[in-house]
């Protein structure tokens, strides 16, 4: 039998701040890794009109609301993926950093030439 696909039950807003928060902790410079292995973040995008780049994706505003909202950092820390200060830092711990959410083609678009 195939793994169950998101075993933890997150839920699509859930889902979409996970995605964005392990491409946060991938980014150069954005990721403090941490003697536990969590990868803690501090920094986070500022929005151009409707959307904001990670990197060299785009990323719609309307995907990023999460990022913001001190309950889906609450329900991110409960579920285990992370660990929540609210709103200085959110670590993901290392759960959180490979959790398959499937939701990353969908919602980092990539330029033609990435």
């Amino acid at each position: 039998m195939p793994p169950k696909r998101n075993p933890l039950n997150l839920n699509p807003l859930q889902l979409r701040t996970l995605t964005l928060l392990q491409a946060l902790a991938r980014l150069p410079g954005v990721g403090q890794q941490r003697p536990d292995g969590s990868v803690a973040i501090t920094q986070f995008p500022n929005a151009h009109g409707d959307h904001f780049h990670l990197g060299d994706a785009v990323v719609s505003g309307k995907d990023a609301t999460g990022l913001y909202n001190e309950s889906v950092w609450n329900a991110l820390g409960r579920k285990g993926v992370a660990k929540a200060d609210y709103p200085r830092e959110i670590a993901l711990t290392p759960e959180g950093l490979n959790y398959d959410t499937g939701e990353a083609q969908g919602i980092l678009q990539h330029g033609g030439g990435h």
